[in-house]
């Protein structure tokens, strides 16, 4: 998710990348960051699954819906959350509760800055790395499916 000035984030994010030192991939998706005249270290695709990319990556950074946040923590990778509006600022503030990333950064507060040290800080800190591989291993466990199926056979037993 863009905004409403995809070119100043795009160039934003790779900035941070630069002052970080690490690599990225740049997912422009359908919120139209466009970053431009890309360095080596990053590259830049459309879309891709999170379930196939997030395992491959460091950390995550992301603008905190339910849904990549949930893949970021499936994949057990500290997530860096940026939240627009809605449930995001949510999902950035339990995150960081559970230890699996740093203080979200809200979208009026980004700075190439701010988000390389919380880049930096991700793909750094032991703590945060394990921290998201406990949350990881306890989703594995969890048997939500059929959970969920017994709970609504049950259900609909009782009717």
């Amino acid at each position: 998710m863009a905004g409403r000035d995809p070119e100043r984030l795009g160039a934003l994010v790779l900035d941070a990348l630069l002052r970080s030192g690490c690599r990225g991939i740049v997912a422009t998706g359908w919120g139209g960051m466009k970053p431009q005249a890309l360095p080596e270290q990053v590259f830049a695709l459309s879309e891709a699954p999170h379930e196939w990319l997030f395992p491959r990556v460091a950390a995550v950074v992301h603008h905190g819906g339910a849904g990549t946040t949930a893949a970021g923590l499936r994949a057990g990778k500290p997530s860096v959350i940026c939240p627009f509006f809605a449930d995001q600022p949510f999902w950035g503030r339990q995150v960081h509760r559970l230890g699996a990333g740093p203080e979200p950064i809200a979208q009026n507060r980004l700075t190439s800055e701010r988000l390389a040290q919380a880049i930096t800080h991700a793909v750094t800190a032991a703590a945060l790395s394990q921290a998201a591989r406990n949350i990881q291993r306890e989703l594995q466990a969890e048997r939500a499916i059929e959970t969920t199926v017994a709970w609504v056979e049950r259900w609909m037993g009782s009717r």
